[in-house]
């Protein structure tokens, strides 16, 4: 027993797209461009992160705690 096959309507299209997409789905991504490329512009700014000595100390602690 075969099924029915839906056609397809036979009239031409109308030629454009109807889909609105929201200001925020232009405007997160070119932000995030211009900060990408920003940063890859300016990396003579960039320094090394310092974090506070008793965190690695907390990390070794739990680290030495861990393996025995």
């Amino acid at each position: 027993m075969a099924a029915p096959v839906p056609t397809l309507p036979s009239g031409p299209s109308t030629g454009g797209v109807g889909v609105r997409l929201p200001w925020w789905a232009v405007a997160l991504p070119a932000v995030a461009f211009a900060v990408l490329l920003l940063m890859i512009v300016g990396p003579d700014e960039a320094r090394a992160a310092t974090a506070d000595p008793a965190l690695g100390r907390l990390f070794a602690r739990v680290l030495s705690l861990l393996t025995g």
